[in-house]
C-alpha cells in the first residue's frame, strides 16, 4: 500500500448525467485497457446508481454501447449476496437484467459469484474461478483492469461491513462474510485485491452519502467503522464519480467539476 493517495473526484449535477459520465467511463477504461494488453477485466458492484449506467451500455439509441469492446470484455463481480441468481438481492440478477440480456457477451466472458452455494463453498469456487481465469501461481493476486465500487451509508464497500471479520482477510481473494447488522452472508472480494487492481473506481449518490463520504475522505483513518478506507489501491492513484448531492461536503471542484483530496498515512 502507497503511503501517498490521490484522489480525484468528478462531480456531475444530477442522477442521470451521473449515470451517463459512469458509463462513459467505462467505456474509456475498456478502451484503454484492450488497447494496452488485448482485453479488459472488469468488477462491477451492485446497486441502483450502477444498475442506470448498466442499462446505458445496453441501450442501442445510445452511443456507449457501440464503443464497448464487448468481444475483449471478461466481466467479474466484486461481491455477492447469498442468495439464487434469479432471486430480486442477487448483484448478478441486477446486471443481467439491466445489461447482460441485451448485450453481445458470451457465457464464457461472464464470471458469476455462486450465491446459491453454501457461503464458504462459493468463496472458495469463486477463488477457483479467479485463479483459473488470471493463470495465478502460488500466493499470486489476480490484477484487474478496473474495480467499480459503491459505498454504503455506514461506510462500507463491496461486502465488507463495519466490525465485520473480512475486514481483517488478506491471504485469500475471496471470502464469505457474515454481516451481523444484516443478519446475512455475503461474498467478497478481499480488500488486498481490489487495492492490486490497475484502476479503482467508486460511483456514488444521493444526499443519504455526502456524511459518510466526507467522513471516508477527509477525516480520521478508522477502516474498522469506515471499511472504505481500506481502499488505497497500489498505484497512488482512486477515482470517485459523485453526484451534486453526494460531494456536497467536499472541498469546491474547478470549473470542469473535479476536485483533488490527498492522503497520507
Amino acid at each position: 500500500m502507497p503511503r501517498n493517495l490521490r484522489i480525484k473526484y468528478y462531480v456531475e449535477p444530477d442522477a442521470a448525467a451521473l449515470a451517463r459520465r459512469a458509463a462513459q467511463y467505462f467505456v474509456e477504461m475498456a478502451g484503454e485497457s484492450v488497447a494496452a494488453r488485448g482485453q479488459a477485466r472488469i468488477a462491477i458492484s451492485g446497486g441502483s446508481t450502477p444498475r442506470a449506467a448498466f442499462a446505458l451500455l445496453a441501450d442501442p439509441g445510445q452511443p456507449w454501447r457501440s464503443h464497448m469492446p464487448w468481444d475483449k470484455l471478461e466481466l467479474f463481480w466484486v461481491d455477492e449476496r447469498c442468495v439464487p441468481p434469479d432471486h430480486p438481492d442477487s448483484n448478478f440478477r441486477m446486471t443481467r437484467e439491466a445489461m447482460l440480456d441485451h448485450v453481445p457477451l458470451r457465457p464464457e466472458q461472464i464470471h458469476r459469484m455462486e450465491g446459491e452455494l453454501a457461503p464458504e463453498a462459493a468463496a472458495a469456487r469463486y477463488e477457483s474461478e479467479l485463479r483459473n481465469s488470471f493463470r495465478l501461481e502460488g500466493a499470486e493476486s489476480p490484477r484487474f483492469d478496473l474495480i467499480a465500487l459503491g459505498m454504503g451509508d455506514d461506510g462500507h464497500t463491496a461486502s465488507l461491513f463495519p466490525h465485520t471479520e473480512a475486514l481483517h482477510e488478506m491471504g485469500r481473494l475471496v471470502t464469505a462474510n457474515h454481516v451481523p447488522q444484516k443478519d446475512t452472508w455475503r461474498i467478497t472480494l478481499t480488500w488486498p485485491v481490489i487495492n492490486h487492481a490497475r484502476s479503482v473506481f467508486f460511483l456514488i449518490g444521493g444526499a443519504e452519502k455526502a456524511a459518510v463520504l466526507h467522513d471516508v475522505f477527509t477525516g480520521p483513518r478508522d477502516p474498522e467503522r469506515l471499511p472504505s478506507q481500506l481502499i488505497w489501491p497500489s498505484g497512488g492513484i482512486l477515482t470517485l464519480i459523485l453526484d451534486k448531492a453526494a460531494a456536497a461536503l467536499l472541498p469546491a471542484t474547478n470549473g470542469e467539476g473535479c476536485g483533488v483530496l490527498e492522503r497520507q498515512r
